[in-house]
């Protein structure tokens, strides 16, 4: 089967497969990001082991589970597994008893819910690996999990039995623009660029969220039918995307709620004051699980030291969420419909193309011609010019630096007498604040381009977004 927009991860995993060492790969990302169907349909019936955690319930109802799967392959034994250890045993058994070496693929997903309080289950893994796995040269042994703090932790960062136990780690991304693009194609739904780049200004590259779309609908229908509408299948998925990744997600949600309030980004202590939450370790713990879960960053100025970082809301969906469905899905059953064109409709396409440009560096690096060359990004804000703040700065290798404005338009962009006093007012402003002594060029990334005009010639290069489809 065709799995769109996964070329580099299916090479991976094949690599993996004809390994002839024992191999034991972890696959995480953010929830509904396709991690399990791209196992699933990748392996196919070359899976000789599948089993899958059950969302908050206890020990008991695991295991009970696992047994499930276990008689699915061909465990004999009637009785159930008492703890987590005899449950690993009976895997062991069922691989033990298959004929020839041939590769056996072991997926286990969901792995996060598994490990329950007072478990044993993360123990039990290393045991299983440890003791017999690693030492069988026809083991894939593949874990997978949406909890990204718990995979980075217990995992990849384990200072157990596990530490430097796994052989390979997959980070499952977004679909970009392009492979947006080609999932719409391949599905028979037809968006203009400029649909697509909105589409994704809602939904990011998350390819569940994609798979909600009826072709016989436009843009807007669809947007209306999934979160607008009555018991819409999307009008509840903020509490349910957090609880499910999270304990106690109502912190959380706090944080990214306040950080929406502020697209730019918020310090520590004014999250702190817009959360009403305590700082302490708790609050550092809910800013490292959901910086390493990806739905925000932390950066700092350019020239600033670490302390100063900086953070912002990152995820599409969770911006369009807290933004327009929170508080209004109920309201009007076609608020899309009748929201495009207006002020407030605008005033979000301006800061959610920026967040676009930003989930696409590469492909602008690729325009500027500059994909070979070492560098580095930030964002900047003035310290002495209140409103003088630039996205993106890519700090180049070459001796140049890149300032790039970010502009969500119709049509060609106009640059104004007020635009080329503004852009030249921040460069200058930059330099004499960072006293930097590189190049420093101004970048647009808009649209459909820049309209030729007496200011065009302000900018050193413009980035479209038929570019950022590339």
């Amino acid at each position: 089967m065709l799995i769109l927009g996964r070329g580099e991860e299916i090479s991976e995993l094949e690599g993996y497969y004809n390994s002839k060492h024992p191999e034991f790969l972890v696959v995480f990302g953010r929830r509904r990001v396709g991690k399990t169907y791209l196992i699933r349909e990748h392996f196919g019936n070359r899976l000789f082991f599948y089993h899958t955690g059950v969302a908050n319930e206890g020990i008991d109802a695991q295991i009970t589970e696992w047994n499930k799967s276990l008689k699915r392959y061909g465990d004999p034994d009637p009785e159930t597994a008492k703890d987590w250890y005899e449950a690993f045993d009976r895997l062991r058994g069922i691989i033990e008893k298959a004929p020839g070496r041939e590769r056996k693929v072991i997926f286990l997903d969901e792995l996060p819910w598994m490990e329950t309080p007072k478990s044993g289950f993360l123990s039990a893994l290393e045991h299983f690996w440890n003791g017999w796995g690693a030492s069988r040269t026809d083991i894939f042994l593949i874990v997978c999990g949406s909890a990204t703090s718990w995979i980075v932790q217990k995992l990849i960062g384990n200072k157990g039995g596990l530490h430097n136990r796994l052989t390979g780690k997959m980070y499952l991304r977004p679909f970009t623009l392009g492979e947006c693009e080609a999932y719409y194609h391949e599905e028979g739904i037809v968006y203009s660029r400029y649909q697509m780049i909105e589409s994704y200004m809602i939904f990011g590259g998350i390819p569940y969220y994609l798979s909600l779309m009826k072709k016989s609908n436009s843009l807007a229908q669809n947007v209306d039918r999934l979160c607008f509408r009555e018991n819409a299948v999307l009008n509840d998925e903020l509490n349910n995307l957090y609880h499910s990744l999270f304990k106690n997600a109502d912190g959380h949600i706090a944080i990214i709620s306040a950080l929406a309030t502020k697209t730019k980004g918020l310090s520590r202590g004014e999250i702190l004051a817009q959360s009403g939450l305590t700082d302490g370790g708790g609050f550092t713990r809910i800013l490292t699980e959901l910086e390493q879960s990806g739905f925000i960053r932390k950066y700092r100025n350019y020239g600033n030291k670490k302390k100063d970082a900086l953070y912002q809301l990152i995820d599409f969906f969770s911006l369009f969420y807290l933004k327009f469905i929170q508080d209004s899905y109920a309201s009007d059953k076609n608020l899309w419909t009748n929201l495009i064109g207006k002020g407030e409709h605008g005033a979000w396409t301006g800061y959610a193309f920026e967040q676009v440009a930003l989930a696409h560096i590469d492909e602008i690096k690729s325009k500027l011609g500059i994909s070979g060359v070492l560098s580095k990004q930030y964002a900047w804000r003035s310290k002495g010019r209140p409103g003088a703040q630039i996205d993106l700065v890519i700090e180049r290798e070459d001796g140049v630096i890149n300032l790039c404005e970010a502009k969500y338009a119709n049509g060609e962009y106009s640059i104004t007498g007020d635009d080329d006093e503004d852009l030249r007012g921040k460069r200058e402003v930059f330099r004499a604040e960072t006293k930097t002594k590189s190049a420093l060029h101004l970048t647009m990334i808009t649209t459909y381009g820049v309209a030729r005009g007496m200011y065009a010639d302000t900018l050193q290069s413009v980035v479209t977004m038929e570019d950022l489809f590339k």
